[in-house]
């Protein structure tokens, strides 16, 4: 038969709602009086109901990172699952639970963080800007509920939230680039409405125009992240009245396509041309040569998410929205140094 709460309060000689206090950590308690208690329980082999504790304290220990997740999610968006451990590194810290919730969709993602706010499932929710909407933002501005989007959302919004500065990347890609000599430099990237493409875009329009280089609009291409894209892109850019020395891929897939159209060409990397691309994938040293690359440490971003949504618990007024964790230049072989 299990030791319970009243077993161990009659063995200590206390009342019920002493044992209970002290489980609880309340302060009220003597040293003393915790101490004995706490050899009683040790004796009697006694292991306290987390689940009724929390209940009582109007906490869960639990914190849910949100995403949505389907088919190639880890090949396609990598960063995803680095955010993941670097958050669960400083989530386990503290001495949390942490639990990971892959929904299809955002209307899905929705309906979970309702679910969860709703049975006070968690102290706190992590939302991959995979899942954010703005009723789900709506939802954690009404409900006030502790919580940080990773990902600025695309919208207004007086929600919590962290970034990276995308726009300093594509600033940092370009000003490399010139650095270099290059200054026919083309960039191609995802789909017209991304986000991330589309501040990655602007920071390298405003450093060419800044250091007196033309931006043809034919220097500027729009398509998927896939290796097809980047290889059909790239041949626009080579059939092209005007020749770029240099190209921005805006990841290691369109990368990886571009590279195989310049080879195609009869063209050599990187005297004919340079590529440069953004995050350090192991596919971006598997490429002849190697990429350079613009590297955001993703890990450090999930565990800054995290210790902002632990401060938050605490502090339910803590208001964040920032840009964190600065974008870092690895120089390989795709570059020619001069």
């Amino acid at each position: 038969m299990s030791v319970t709460i009243k077993d161990v309060a009659k063995q200590a000689g206390v009342s019920i709602a002493t044992v209970s206090k002290i489980i609880n950590n309340k302060p009220s308690i003597s040293e003393a009086t915790r101490q004995h208690v706490f050899q009683v329980m040790k004796e009697m082999n006694y292991l306290p109901n987390a689940q009724a504790s929390n209940f009582a304290r109007k906490r869960s220990d639990n914190i849910i990172f949100l995403a949505v997740t389907k088919k190639h999610t880890a090949f396609h968006d990598p960063h995803m699952f680095e955010i993941l451990c670097g958050a669960q590194n400083e989530i386990w810290e503290k001495r949390y639970h942490f639990s990971f919730i892959g929904t299809p969709d955002k209307e899905t993602a929705l309906q979970e963080a309702e679910q969860f706010i709703g049975r006070k499932a968690a102290d706190g929710l992590l939302i991959h800007g995979s899942a954010t909407s703005r009723p789900l933002a709506d939802l954690l501005t009404r409900t006030e509920f502790p919580h940080v989007i990773i990902g600025r959302p695309p919208f207004s919004t007086s929600t919590c939230w962290i970034d990276i500065n995308n726009h300093v990347s594509g600033e940092m890609a370009t000003k490399y680039l010139t650095s270099c000599g290059y200054s026919k430099i083309a960039f191609i990237g995802g789909q017209e409405r991304d986000e991330i493409s589309r501040h990655r875009l602007k920071g390298y329009v405003s450093t060419m125009r800044i250091q007196g280089f033309p931006v043809p609009d034919s220097f500027i291409k729009y398509g998927t992240y896939s290796k097809e894209s980047g290889f059909d892109m790239m041949e626009e850019l080579l059939r092209g009245s005007s020749l770029p020395d240099a190209v921005i891929c805006e990841d290691n897939q369109i990368a990886i396509g571009a590279a195989d159209a310049i080879t195609k060409h009869g063209m050599t990397i990187p005297d004919d041309i340079g590529v440069l691309t953004f995050d350090d994938y192991p596919l971006s040293q598997l490429i002849d040569p190697p990429l350079t690359v613009v590297d955001i440490d993703v890990h450090e971003m999930g565990r800054q998410a995290a210790s902002i949504l632990l401060k938050k618990i605490k502090n339910p007024a803590l208001q964040v929205q920032s840009f964190a964790t600065l974008p870092s230049l690895i120089v390989r072989s795709s570059t020619r140094n001069v």
